[in-house]
């Protein structure tokens, strides 16, 4: 099993949370493909984010 950057998991979850005002909680409990699949949709929305 792989581990994921600490530091890349902050930023996607500090970028959600800005974006769509989701509590830490629900942000960590989504799978690794579903959070980036939400930070591509807020970067096409204008978050600017590339994931």
């Amino acid at each position: 099993m792989a581990t994921y950057a600490a530091d890349q998991l902050y930023e996607e979850v500090a970028y959600l949370a800005y974006h769509f005002h989701w509590p830490l909680d629900q942000l960590l409990d989504l799978e690794h493909a579903e959070r980036q699949r939400f930070v591509a949709q807020a970067a096409r929305l204008g978050g600017g984010m590339t994931g």
